[in-house]
C-alpha cells in the first residue's frame, strides 16, 4: 500500500464502539477499518453531490458520471433511486433525433 498521510480525529464513544463492533466482525485492524468506511463515505458523498448538480442543470449525467468516478449506468441508476429531475428536454431529444436519422441516412461501411 502507498503511504498516506495521517488525519487524527477525536471520536465520541458511541461511535468507537461501533468502530470496534465493525472490527470484530471484519477481522480488521482499526485503519483498516477506518480506511474502508471512509472510502465508501466519500463515494456516497461523491455520488450525492454531482446527482444534485446534475439536478440543479449544472452538469450533463455524463460530466456528473465522470466527475463522481463511476459508470453513466450506475449515475443513470443512482439519480433514477433518488428521483432527481432528468434534464433532457424537448430540444435535447430533436438533436438526438436528427443525430440518429443522419446515421441511417448515411451509415458507416
Amino acid at each position: 500500500m502507498k503511504k498516506g498521510q495521517m488525519v487524527g480525529a477525536r471520536l465520541p464513544m458511541g461511535l468507537v464502539r461501533e468502530l470496534e463492533f465493525i472490527e470484530e466482525v471484519e477481522q480488521a485492524d482499526r485503519s483498516t477499518t477506518v480506511r474502508r468506511l471512509l472510502a465508501k463515505a466519500v463515494r456516497e458523498w461523491k455520488l450525492e453531490h454531482y446527482a444534485r448538480q446534475y439536478g440543479d442543470g449544472k452538469l450533463t449525467m455524463a460530466r456528473a458520471a465522470r466527475d463522481a468516478g463511476v459508470s453513466l449506468w450506475e449515475m443513470m441508476e443512482y439519480v433514477r433511486g433518488r428521483k432527481v429531475a432528468v434534464q433532457y428536454d424537448l430540444e435535447d431529444l430533436r438533436q438526438d433525433l436528427d443525430t440518429i436519422s443522419e446515421k441511417f441516412a448515411h451509415p458507416q461501411r
